[in-house]
């Protein structure tokens, strides 16, 4: 083989190594889009250092591992997003989710924190948010009222946001808002995948006196009154 010969083999192998790894080497993760949210929808400069510690130490988080609480519920490392650990119900077998997705979070957060039981406590996180409903309308399945955003009502702390489907993420999304300001929004979640830590922040703009919260493919939240 003389050297342009192998000048063109190797280059052959670098395109086509390099379209394999672009089609299948980013699809392990199957329910959650290979998308670091953290680095690319949060402002890093703002984030607390208890978020950054988290950050930092979710490397090295085992499967089943307390890697938060917010409100006394604890948020559990999943690993890969698709990983599932058996269906986690209450002691009177109210159905919380399967351990330990996003939803299972949601779920026992509003049952920890406000005894509350969703009347449909099955559902993808997707299935969370009903489009045909109007805003503020009241959400019968979840037992939650029901907010679009780009309205005038402002997220508060404790409202569960719905991410809907995406091509990436077909399942959609939950995470619990912590904290609200003028500018951002502050998050905690579960199952993020093992890209990116169970805290993070989203910009919130106002916009006219109405209200946008700045998520990919976020369909609203859902609140107790």
């Amino acid at each position: 083989m003389d050297r342009n010969q192998f000048k063109a083999l190797l280059f052959t192998s670098l395109i086509f190594g390099s379209i394999g790894y672009y089609l299948f080497g980013d699809k392990i993760d199957i329910t959650w889009p290979k998308l670091d949210l953290w680095e690319k929808f949060t402002k890093k400069s703002d984030t607390k250092s208890a978020d950054r510690k988290t950050r930092k130490n979710i490397s090295s988080a085992k499967t089943g591992q307390v890697i938060d609480s917010y409100r006394g519920v604890e948020v559990f490392y999943n690993g890969a997003a698709r990983n599932v650990f058996g269906r986690n119900t209450t002691k009177d077998g109210y159905n919380l989710g399967l351990k330990y997705q996003c939803v299972e979070f949601a779920k026992r957060f509003f049952y920890d924190v406000y005894n509350h039981k969703m009347p449909d406590s099955y559902g993808h996180a997707r299935d969370f948010f009903d489009k045909s409903l109007a805003h503020k309308a009241f959400n019968k399945k979840r037992g939650l009222y029901q907010y679009k955003n780009r309205q005038y009502d402002k997220p508060k702390p404790n409202d569960l946001c719905v991410i809907g489907p995406s091509p990436g993420n077909q399942f959609g999304h939950l995470f619990i808002i912590t904290k609200v300001t003028n500018s951002e929004v502050e998050f905690i979640q579960q199952n993020g995948g093992v890209n990116n830590p169970s805290r993070g922040n989203y910009e919130l703009v106002n916009e006219d006196g109405t209200w946008n919260l700045k998520v990919p493919h976020l369909l609203g939240w859902l609140r107790m009154h």
